[in-house]
């Protein structure tokens, strides 16, 4: 391990530049999956859902990965979870039917489930809080600037080729991925990495434990989830109510894509600096607004333009919830906790769109944008809540309130123990 002091420097070799190339190769993936699914017979619907059990995989690998991780350590996790990836994406590649494939796809989510949330637990433990939402933040952005390459990078394997052969891509990505974490070491700093308890500790009295924080600010996690989620689907939905064109919708898809992509450092300095709060909740309220406007867009221009404004607050949101996480997860079943932390962000990511998508189906595509357009509002209303009573870093304010916790004191050390948050929320920005 090196003895340096962690820097976002020291973590691109060891921590983000695995995850770019994990995400790439998942980024590659996702837009071809229903086409995938097309080519060996299933009906559109079927296709979707093949499209749709990407994230169910994810989903059910949530709990499952902070307890690997906790018993295994999170680099010999992500590594048994790119060798489980290699079967998966090679079943995929290999499928003759739609269910074939549909197993594999969801196996598929699992593991990358775990590759999230080992990376996600080892910043928040050898990080220095000062640094925490910055180097998050970062990881997340890997997450976006993958899912903007890849499909370029799947479009140029693809010409020409059959559509299986972007399950070869991703898998030579998981491979590249796998070689990363064994040459390249984990980077340690000695004066603040805390060994934690890796004793057997079931994921039943984490939430007993701690169920205060998943009602309440796992509530709101869940909201953000799903409005960040839903964006994804209105944008096209919405696009194609306009009567454009399938290239204008992508055209307008990419913009937006690169606006988030080109704001998530940005979000980690405000939230280092003056608190989680100021970039939490004007993400939400952002998202909340644009995507309330989206339904009274008319036409190429004033579409573009929501979208980059949908694009900017989902952008500066990278990392925020990860970084919360951090904040609150206690440090001896740090793995289990965040492992039911990601999964209530990702039954949101699974739930918005459906709210969506079963508005369009009852004739009002409009209301159903319009409803995910309160819950953002509603997600900034239950962040500026509970933030305060559970991160000792929501604002300066709470910083200076929370004097057992120095602001360079490492993650490991915890912030306080969520399950008795201080009383009484501080102020918000």
């Amino acid at each position: 391990m090196s003895s340096r002091p962690v820097s976002l420097r020291s973590l691109i070799p060891a921590v983000f530049l695995p995850a770019l190339i994990f995400e790439t190769g998942m980024g590659a993936l996702a837009p071809v999956l229903a086409l995938s699914g097309r080519a060996l017979g299933a009906s559109v619907g079927t296709a979707g859902l093949v499209l749709a059990l990407l994230g169910v995989g994810q989903i059910l690998g949530d709990v499952p990965a902070g307890a690997l991780a906790a018993r295994l350590g999170d680099r010999t996790a992500m590594l048994i979870a790119a060798g489980v990836a290699a079967v998966t994406l090679t079943g995929c590649a290999l499928a003759n039917s739609v269910w074939e494939l549909a197993i594999a796809v969801t196996a598929t989510g699992a593991t990358n489930a775990v590759f999230t949330l080992a990376r996600q637990s080892y910043l928040t433990e050898v990080v220095p809080a000062g640094l925490r939402a910055r180097a998050l933040s970062t990881l997340g952005g890997m997450s976006r600037v993958g899912a903007f390459v890849g499909p370029f990078i799947g479009a140029a394997v693809l010409t020409g080729r059959p559509v299986r052969d972007i399950y070869w891509l991703a898998l030579l990505c998981t491979a590249a991925t796998a070689v990363v974490l064994l040459v390249v070491r984990d980077v340690t700093d000695p004066t603040t990495a805390h060994p934690t308890s890796r004793a057997p500790v079931t994921v039943r009295t984490v939430v007993r434990d701690h169920r205060r924080v998943f009602l309440t600010l796992g509530v709101a996690v869940l909201l953000v989830g799903s409005v960040r989620a839903a964006r994804q689907t209105v944008l096209p939905l919405w696009a194609e109510h306009l009567g454009q064109s399938p290239s204008s919708t992508s055209v307008v898809f990419g913009i937006a894509g690169l606006v988030d992509t080109l704001t998530f450092y940005p979000s980690g300095q405000v939230m280092d600096r003056l608190g989680r709060l100021w970039i939490a909740v004007p993400s939400m309220l952002v998202l909340g607004l644009t995507m309330a406007a989206l339904p009274l867009t008319h036409g190429l221009v004033s579409l573009t333009v929501v979208a980059m404004l949908m694009g900017f607050g989902n952008g500066i949101g990278s990392g925020i919830l990860m970084t919360l996480g951090a904040d609150v997860a206690p440090p001896k079943t740090r793995s289990q906790f965040l492992g039911v932390w990601r999964l209530c962000a990702d039954s949101g990511s699974a739930g918005g769109p459906l709210v969506v998508s079963a508005a369009a189906a009852l004739g009002s595509l409009a209301a159903g944008i319009a409803v995910m357009g309160g819950v953002g509002l509603l997600a900034a209303g239950a962040l500026m809540r509970w933030v305060p009573r559970y991160s000792a870093f929501a604002t300066t304010g709470t910083r200076v309130r929370e004097k057992s916790v120095p602001e360079a004191a490492p993650a490991a050390a915890g912030v306080g123990d969520p399950a008795n948050p201080p009383a009484g929320p501080p102020g918000g920005p």
